[in-house]
């Protein structure tokens, strides 16, 4: 079995704002002495997670990230006829197995001070529990019951790819099979800004003749370099080597990651965009980035065909001195005769597991 998959993507995004910074601006970073537009890791990996290409091939296989799982704890309780004091109690000792619970004074006394993700095996163990000490049934210890609701392998999917750290039990962290680059423009972004004006429309013609609303959103464009690897190896272990589950997995994955896109500013903009370059390379090779293909910028001609052309030059260039790295690629990119499809790349991250 190929240990990696790597995938190098293109996408083109019109004048938008997916991911914004503190001041609602669009992130950037200075790459080779420029700016450019940039989007994060963690909002890449959130909008592969919630894309319906992604969630409806996993359906019954993908953890919650919450605060909340001792509040579902109690409300389940509750419906079984538990007093509010007993509920609560019985749901403060189940979620201090994901972590730090909030002081009893708290307005959500059963929540989390941090998110946890959770999968649908520790969920429904969770609940099965809380029912037994509702009805009398004595729990064991802290540790003694972490064992038993806590889990390094089961079927979620996405914690499977993405991680989980409980800084309360350790020995359940599970580490993330697939990483995520933060994208960035392979082009020069100077943030614009969009000046706006709403109008009232209930303004009556003898009134000032003003907006209603002024405000000024920022945005760029720009063709977005993104890099992902994939552990082929340890998403098998992270899910209890179940191969099916990682095949669906993985074609999942290259699914929503050349369609999905973060929300942000997404009605102001419309910003619906599809890749349009992919390259999936697998094999054991030792991974690498392309990144450094864009250290200097694209020029303002055909940003996307210089973009191919400066990825497939990097490529040669560390192939020439390190040699080759993958067993074998496939390609997609949109408009050519003979690109592959993105079934066939769906199909080809799965391949061999």
């Amino acid at each position: 079995m190929s240990r990696f998959v790597q995938m190098h993507i293109l996408t083109a995004y019109p004048p938008s704002n997916p991911n914004r910074d503190d001041l609602g601006r669009p992130k950037t970073a200075i790459i080779g002495g420029v700016s450019r537009m940039r989007i994060s890791s963690q909002s890449l990996k959130r909008a592969i997670r919630t894309d319906d290409a992604f969630r409806s091939a996993l359906t019954g296989n993908l953890g919650e990230r919450t605060q909340r799982m001792g509040d579902k704890v109690r409300s389940h309780l509750l419906e079984q006829g538990a007093s509010e004091d007993k509920a609560l109690e019985i749901a403060r000792n189940i979620a201090a197995l994901f972590g730090k619970i909030k002081g009893e004074k708290d307005a959500n006394p059963a929540y989390t001070e941090q998110l946890a993700f959770i999968s649908p095996e520790e969920r429904a163990t969770a609940f099965d529990l809380a029912e037994k000490a509702l009805s009398g049934e004595t729990l064991p210890k802290e540790k003694e019951l972490a064992k038993q609701v806590l889990s390094t392998a089961d079927g979620a999917v996405d914690i499977a790819m993405f991680g989980r750290m409980l800084a309360d039990n350790p020995d359940f962290n599970r580490d993330a099979a697939v990483q995520v680059a933060h994208a960035f423009t392979t082009n020069r972004v100077d943030i614009e800004d969009d000046y706006y004006t709403a109008v009232d429309d209930l303004k009556t013609p003898e009134e000032d003749a003003g907006a209603g609303f002024i405000g000024e959103a920022g945005f760029g464009a720009g063709v977005f370099y993104l890099y992902i690897c994939v552990n082929r190896e340890l998403l098998l272990k992270n899910l209890s080597g179940d191969t099916d589950l990682a095949g669906r997995a993985l074609s999942a994955l290259v699914r929503a990651a050349a369609t999905a896109s973060p929300s942000g500013k997404k009605n102001s903009f419309a910003n619906h965009v599809r890749a349009e370059y992919l390259l999936l390379e697998r094999g054991d090779g030792q991974p690498r980035s392309l990144a450094s293909a864009f250290t200097k910028p694209v020029g303002s001609g055909n940003q996307l065909a210089e973009s191919v052309k400066a990825l497939k030059k990097q490529r040669t260039a560390f192939e020439k001195t390190y040699g080759k790295d993958w067993d074998t690629d496939k390609e997609l990119r949109v408009g050519e005769e003979n690109s592959a499809t993105l079934d066939e790349l769906a199909a080809f991250a799965a391949e061999k597991l």
